[in-house]
């Protein structure tokens, strides 16, 4: 699958989808500045068919349905919080289907 990493995602959890997923970051593609609404649109009509972001307003801001983009939202930003989250990430990435939504929250310590 085609993964596109939102600003915020960090970058290390892509050495865990690699092996099974094609890992692209939205700043290279030069979409690090267009807003919600328009970065799905963008990422949809490239074919991408995960989007992972930090945005947990996302479900709220957008309306998800009719969505081709599976997306899943991480609970916190900071790679030494969400390490502990990767099985659930990698297993929400595998298990994604277009349209659907995962909420992976942030580990407590």
């Amino acid at each position: 699958m085609l993964v596109l990493f939102d600003n915020g995602t960090p970058r290390t959890l892509a050495r865990y989808l690699i092996d099974r997923h094609t890992v692209t970051e939205a700043r290279a593609r030069g979409w690090d500045q267009l807003v919600n609404g328009d970065l799905l649109r963008v990422a949809e009509a490239a074919g991408f068919d995960v989007l992972l972001t930090t945005d947990k307003n996302l479900s709220y801001q957008q309306n998800l349905s009719g969505r081709t983009i599976a997306i899943v939202v991480l609970g916190q930003g900071r790679w030494s919080v969400m390490q502990h989250a990767v099985p659930a990430i990698v297993q929400a990435v595998n298990a994604a289907t277009p349209g659907s939504f995962f909420e992976i929250p942030a580990p407590s310590r």
